[in-house]
């Protein structure tokens, strides 16, 4: 890198808005992971769904809840969302609290 190239990074990387930025993420690298995988699940509607729920309740789960959040992910969107909404029994591995909170669909913004 030049000189003015380099000083120009090293100004946006110390602006007021790179730093609040980069405040809000959050340290752990497996946190990020799942709010990611959250949050990118190929449709709009599920992107809502799993996404929200993820931002309204990662903060209160133990390892054993995250854990399984994680292993839902890997499921489709569709079982997802039939499960969240009770139109389809969830399997037994994810009867739990984590499931019962995903089934308030308390979480999900709404516009009226």
């Amino acid at each position: 890198m030049t000189g003015s190239v380099a000083m120009r990074a090293m100004q946006r990387l110390s602006s007021p808005c790179w730093r609040s930025y980069m405040a809000a993420m959050h340290p752990d690298l497996d946190l990020k992971r799942l709010r990611w995988r959250a949050h990118h699940r190929g449709t709009f509607e599920a992107d809502l769904l799993v996404g929200g729920f993820f931002d309204a309740h990662h903060l209160s789960w133990d390892e054993a809840e995250r854990a399984l959040f994680a292993k839902m992910l890997d499921e489709q969107d569709v079982d997802i969302m039939a499960w969240a909404s009770g139109t389809a029994e969830a399997p037994e591995r994810y009867q739990g609290t984590v499931l019962k909170a995903l089934q308030k669909l308390d979480y999900i913004p709404i516009s009226r």
